[in-house]
């Protein structure tokens, strides 16, 4: 098991040496656009083509993918994964649209590019409009900044931008997907990893949330027994809904090998409310979820995912990062030495 450093949106030099110097292994990137200013700077990729408009990137190749790998590597740090590929990439496949099949071609394609770029694993998720919170700077442990989440209020949110969608099509739409793309990652070597879909209540603005339960990855693992099939577990997304489920559900996967990677942090609250949490607070015990992953021998990563903003932290987050990254630290060196936990 590895800790990572991740959510990364863009990187700088600067962020690779902090991520070293706190004691990770490896980092993620987060749906990153390579044609932006800072990665088009980060990557050294000057060169374009003639002037004049371009048309909409749907992929990405796997020279630049290359170029990425080796500037985290300078670092002595491991590109463990790339998570999510920009939401209109796979927004029509997402929700049946015509122009599904060409989204799902360029997905084959972004998944054919990794492999050969030795990138090994892709996170995705299955929900067209993102992520919910319907509060943005909730007051959280001495003034930090958090997120939170009121069902009250996300129902009367009504965008009318996406068609309507029930489980049906949603999960037909997914296992159209899944069958098109799983050989090809197969093929490549790359690991998929479904990320449940947070908040996890049954629809937001008319689209169903299909990947909202255990039982619901449990029916998604059923489709394929691959190891290239798996999950991006997410404890703070299942621990919306019970500390309880989350433990269950965990215990379950892990044990059966279909977790490639964990977010760890915590919540307070459950739907039809909550609060995003400091990692050594909330309903999530972080102790019990590293002793679970250690005790079903799971050798995938660990990133801290979403923290706390703290006082005159960046917008990444150093400080709030340094804090998780730490504390997962501590709780591995501790259970590492001391695997039973009895008295040392």
């Amino acid at each position: 098991m590895r800790i990572v450093a991740g959510q990364f949106r863009e990187l700088t030099q600067g962020d690779l040496a902090f991520a070293r110097q706190i004691g990770c292994a490896g980092i993620t990137v987060n749906k990153p656009d390579f044609d932006s200013p800072a990665w088009v700077d980060f990557l050294l990729t000057q060169f374009r083509a003639a002037a004049g408009p371009r048309p909409p990137r749907r992929r990405w190749s796997a020279m630049e993918l290359i170029q990425l790998r080796s500037a985290v590597e300078a670092h002595g740090l491991a590109l463990e994964c790339i998570e999510g590929v920009p939401a209109n990439w796979l927004d029509k496949a997402m929700l049946g649209l015509p122009g599904a099949e060409e989204q799902i071609a360029d997905f084959q394609a972004t998944i054919r590019a990794m492999g050969q770029a030795g990138i090994k694993v892709l996170g995705y998720n299955w929900i067209p409009d993102g992520v919910w919170r319907t509060a943005k700077a909730a007051h959280g442990r001495g003034g930090a900044l958090v997120t939170g989440y009121d069902d009250a209020l996300g129902q009367r949110v009504a965008t009318g931008t996406l068609p309507a969608r029930d489980d049906a099509r949603m999960w037909a739409n997914w296992e159209r997907f899944i069958t098109a793309v799983l050989p090809v990652a197969e093929e490549a070597g790359v690991k998929l990893s479904l990320h449940p879909d947070d908040p996890p209540v049954p629809v937001l603005d008319g689209v169903a949330r299909i990947f909202r339960s255990e039982d619901a990855f449990a029916r998604a693992m059923g489709f394929a027994d691959s190891p290239m099939h798996g999950i991006a577990f997410c404890t703070g997304t299942f621990a919306e809904i019970g500390a309880d489920p989350m433990m269950r559900a965990l215990r379950r996967f892990a044990r059966a090998g279909r977790i490639h990677y964990l977010h760890l942090r915590s919540v307070h609250g459950t739907l039809p409310r909550f609060a995003e949490a400091f990692i050594d607070e909330g309903h999530v015990d972080s102790v019990a979820v590293l002793r679970e992953l250690l005790d079903a021998g799971f050798d995938g990563f660990v990133i801290d995912d979403h923290v706390p903003h703290l006082t005159d932290d960046t917008v990444w987050g150093h400080r709030g990062r340094a804090h998780a990254t730490g504390h997962i630290a501590g709780i591995l060196r501790a259970l590492r030495s001391n695997p039973t936990g009895g008295p040392a």
